[in-house]
């Protein structure tokens, strides 16, 4: 299974009680069902080619395959791998023009085909200017054609040679049969919500707002182990805030966690001792930031124009100046904050290439704790101690003289590693005399706030891609993907040093990784030098499931890549 209903009659013979404080299950004849909790929010988007929120990925991971699936052994991508669509592929003399075969045993869940015509469809969407993805950016970029030469044939030429082609070709398939042609229907089409035509280990069945989202097994997944998908369903049921998370799966009620709250992972240790529960642990390939925004928010700008120009960004009063993000680096006890947010569970960045990855460059370390630094790097980009101990703009680079130095940092409420986030950063910078209005809101308002390019400072984490290449981290910081209302450069930054190692990087004839590697160590300088994120930490990995979950056998970064074989036994 990788990432990605016809709903039968069989689906109804579900024994599931919904009651005020969850779900528990009944007998089962089969499989049982998957319950795992989500302290995120509602899924925002459940189309592949839209979505772009952790809750959403969950959900259309396990709804639609990718072109080229991954060997889970090996963490590679390979030709035949289960979910995805690729049997093989052959690549021309000069690297940019890759032929795929697809399998001819995929269909969608309403008997039609899956061809190469529905991923060539949901090329032509995000480049159409009509669908707001996040697959826009790096689909005008780097690719000169995406075409469907037959039914089971995908041709996709690069505009270069790129080390990353096979993630680059990742744009997954929608039912093209269900959209109009010219892509019009598509932002704000029914299925955005109910995807009810799917090809995955998974069919839809509901979203209930602020409850659950309800998948059912397909029974027509053609990569299913043994021929069959064991698990009746998965229930993504939504849950308040990390402490009732844990609660409830110590409780039953759910019987996965993916990630589970540090403050409680002892007590899941402890639960495992008893053998109530499985646990797995891994290095993590999950992080912690704050980005700051650079450019004006007041006038939120795309990275490029029409013909690939950057456009001028304007400045952000307070964090248009190097010298005040570095402050802000220097002035955050980032080990407190693993210590306290993390109870240890995790370890400093100097910047988003993690310890586990291949192209971590050990030399680079973060910047020390140094307030007496922090404020001198203030003062000199003009914002002296005010009289009343805070500090205001005198001869600052962008904000006039007189502003306050004060901005308000937003992250997603319920979280309580990121609250401690915030909360000690609130009171590390009122140290040195800076105002910090630190704000928890709602998921989806946060990820609005945060694409709309309108806000100072968000507190926020990414999950590095699977397979792994530093490649994607480099690409939050490149302004082809700064594009308002759904790039993920939303921090606007830009330089071009960065840019052209980049493309030299993805671009590097044999691809070795050694060479890549050492661009990427470059690029890392530059991030640390130029802090457009405040990089903070990595949290340790770990998935846990209920000792009644049978099949449970998760590798690093991949929880459910066997989860067609799980069985969920009724609990005692």
């Amino acid at each position: 299974m990788r990432k990605f209903y016809k709903w039968l009659p069989f689906v109804l013979t579900l024994v599931l009680v919904f009651t005020s404080t969850g779900v528990n299950l009944k007998a089962q004849e089969s499989g049982g069902v998957i319950i795992e909790g989500n302290f995120g929010g509602d899924p925002k988007n459940l189309n592949p080619i839209i979505g772009n929120d952790t809750a959403s990925a969950r959900i259309f991971n396990l709804l639609f395959p990718g072109l080229v699936g991954i060997d889970p052994k090996t963490g590679n991508f390979a030709p035949g791998a289960a979910g995805g669509v690729a049997e093989s592929w052959d690549i021309s003399k000069d690297g940019k023009t890759y032929t795929f075969h697809l399998k001819k045993n995929y269909k969608w869940s309403d008997g039609q085909p899956l061809t190469a015509k529905d991923f060539q469809y949901s090329y032509d969407a995000v480049i159409s200017g009509k669908v707001d993805s996040p697959y826009t950016g790096d689909a005008k970029d780097r690719f000169v054609s995406f075409k469907a030469l037959d039914d089971y044939t995908l041709e996709i030429v690069f505009k270069e040679q790129s080390c990353t082609s096979l993630s680059d070709a990742s744009i997954p398939p929608i039912p093209a049969h269900l959209f109009k042609a010219d892509f019009s229907d598509i932002n704000d089409s029914p299925f955005n919500t109910n995807p009810n035509v799917s090809a995955g280990v998974f069919k839809f069945k509901e979203l209930r707002p602020a409850e659950q989202v309800t998948l059912v097994a397909n029974p027509e997944y053609p990569e299913a182990i043994n021929g069959k998908v064991v698990p009746e369903g998965f229930i993504y049921k939504d849950v308040p805030d990390q402490t009732v998370l844990t609660e409830q799966f110590l409780a039953g009620e759910t019987n996965v966690i993916d990630g589970p709250p540090v403050s409680r992972r002892a007590d899941l240790r402890n639960a495992e001792k008893e053998g109530k529960v499985k646990i797995f642990s891994f290095p993590g390939n999950a992080w912690d930031y704050v980005g700051w925004n650079l450019g004006d928010p007041g006038n939120p700008q795309n990275g490029l124009d029409a013909n690939g120009k950057p456009i001028d960004q304007g400045h952000h009063p307070l964090f248009g100046d190097v010298r005040v993000r570095r402050a802000m680096a220097l002035g955050v006890n980032v080990d407190q904050i693993i210590k306290t947010g993390l109870f240890g569970e995790g370890e400093r960045l100097a910047t988003g290439t993690l310890p586990a990855s291949w192209a971590f460059d050990p030399s680079i370390k973060p910047l020390p704790f140094d307030q007496a630094q922090a404020a001198k790097l203030l003062d000199e980009a003009g914002f002296p101690m005010g009289p009343d101990g805070f500090r205001v703009a005198k001869g600052a680079k962008y904000a006039p003289d007189g502003t306050p130095f004060r901005f308000t940092v937003y992250t997603n409420e319920g979280n309580s590693r990121r609250k401690a986030i915030g909360t000690i950063m609130q009171d590390n910078l009122k140290q040195i005399g800076v105002q910090v209005d630190f704000q928890t809101i709602d998921f989806n308002t946060l990820l609005d706030k945060q694409n709309s390019q309108q806000y100072d400072a968000i507190i926020l984490g990414w999950r590095n891609a699977y397979p792994d290449d530093p490649d994607i981290t480099a690409k939050l910081f490149i302004p082809e993907n700064d594009i308002v209302g759904s790039g993920n450069n939303t921090t606007s930054y830009f330089n071009p040093e960065l840019n052209r190692l980049q493309k030299q990087a993805v671009t590097l004839q044999g691809c070795d990784p050694k060479q890549r590697a050492a661009l990427y160590h470059q690029i890392d300088k530059i991030l640390q030098q130029d802090q457009p994120y405040l990089f903070l930490d990595v949290q340790n990995g770990m998935y846990a499931a209920s000792s009644t979950v049978q099949g449970f056998d998760p590798l690093p970064s991949q929880l459910y890549w066997n989860v067609e074989t799980w069985n969920v036994a009724a609990a005692k």
